[in-house]
């Protein structure tokens, strides 16, 4: 099992701790990861890291697809895959309607044909095997659709990029993970319940089947916060918040895929109080309705010996590389110690 640096996308300023990723890169973390929701974008934190270290690889979990079109997205792929010397991880979701709608102002609609269209268009121009055409539901390439002069050209890319660069998709919603195992490198989870592999698996396994492809190669990789100190409610406390936000608040009532996930793994009154309360606006009640056996099982707390029986728990999961969010060396390296 591999592990990597989840760094996620910034808060009211930008910082990037590199001494922390220098470190991680020294212990030999496999990948080190930037986000972004409405603020920090996940690409440019990339390309400060990749100037400034030699053998990490560089994670985008994720490039939101409505803020970018695929050509623009694959020509960002192509041009930091190439300055790092091939170490750049495409990753890509769509993001939820309140974000796709309420920031880049685009309809929350087939998001799994955007998906697909998206995927195939990128992987079309890393081969630059012939001038990209493509016509479907999201997108005609090139434009023929109302307002067209006429006038667009088929076009190869300029640059002889990596024809092999990794694309994985960030997929809560069962539909989602299929398409990733049939279509992708790898899958990105939010969260994942490692005693829990199977609610994940026959997803991934019914698109593994229509693609005709082993399970191996196909990464999954689960973000895993780490909160390490003998007190275990204080190291709880965080996380809790941080779980109510993605129950309570991710999403719409209709439509919330953390949500939906944290039910099948056999917590749906608790994710419904944890919901009720947050969306009626007392997110302190949210909070207190996250179960202490949820954070235990999601994430990685407590004193170094109890992270190192979790760390084994992950090692019989189906998990292949372990996102962690740890926030300081010391964590890092007893990770590492654990885990590499």
């Amino acid at each position: 099992m591999k592990l990597g640096l989840m760094l996620g996308y910034s808060g009211a300023q930008v910082h990037i701790d590199m001494d922390l990723v220098l470190e991680a890169e020294r212990l030999g973390y496999h990948s080190v990861w930037s986000a972004e929701a409405w603020g920090s974008d996940a690409l440019t934190p990339l390309a400060w890291i990749a100037a400034q270290t030699s053998t990490i690889k560089l994670g985008a979990g994720i490039m939101q697809i409505p803020g970018r079109t695929p050509a623009n997205a694959a020509m960002s792929a192509m041009t930091l895959d190439a300055l790092s010397k091939g170490r750049f991880i495409m990753g890509l979701g769509t993001s939820g309607p309140q974000v796709v709608e309420g920031w880049h102002g685009q309809p929350f609609t087939k998001t799994l044909t955007w998906m697909r269209e998206y995927i195939t268009i990128c992987k079309t121009i890393f081969a630059r095997e012939a001038p990209l055409t493509f016509h479907g539901t999201k997108y005609r390439i090139p434009y023929d659709g109302p307002g067209s002069t006429g006038q667009g050209k088929p076009l190869k890319s300029i640059l002889h990029g990596n024809p092999e660069i990794p694309i994985f998709t960030g997929s809560m919603a069962p539909k989602s993970q299929a398409m990733s195992a049939e279509l992708a490198d790898g899958c990105l989870l939010t969260c994942m319940h490692p005693e829990k592999s199977e609610v994940l698996e026959t997803n991934f396994q019914a698109g593994l089947d229509k693609a005709g492809r082993p399970r191996e190669g196909f990464t999954l990789a689960p973000t895993v916060a780490v909160a390490m100190g003998e007190d275990l409610d204080r190291c709880r406390y965080a996380l809790k918040h941080q779980l109510a936000l993605y129950i309570g608040g991710m999403g719409s009532k209709k439509k919330n895929f953390y949500k939906n996930y944290i039910c099948k793994v056999g917590y749906e009154e608790a994710a419904e109080k944890i919901q009720d309360a947050f969306l009626g606006g007392d997110r302190k009640a949210a909070v207190a309705a996250v179960p202490d056996d949820l954070v235990d099982a999601l994430y990685l707390i407590g004193p170094k010996e109890r992270i190192r029986d979790r760390l084994d728990v992950w090692r019989e999961s189906s998990a292949d590389l372990l996102l962690v969010g740890a926030l300081d060396k010391p964590t890092l390296r007893a990770l590492a110690e654990l885990a590499l």
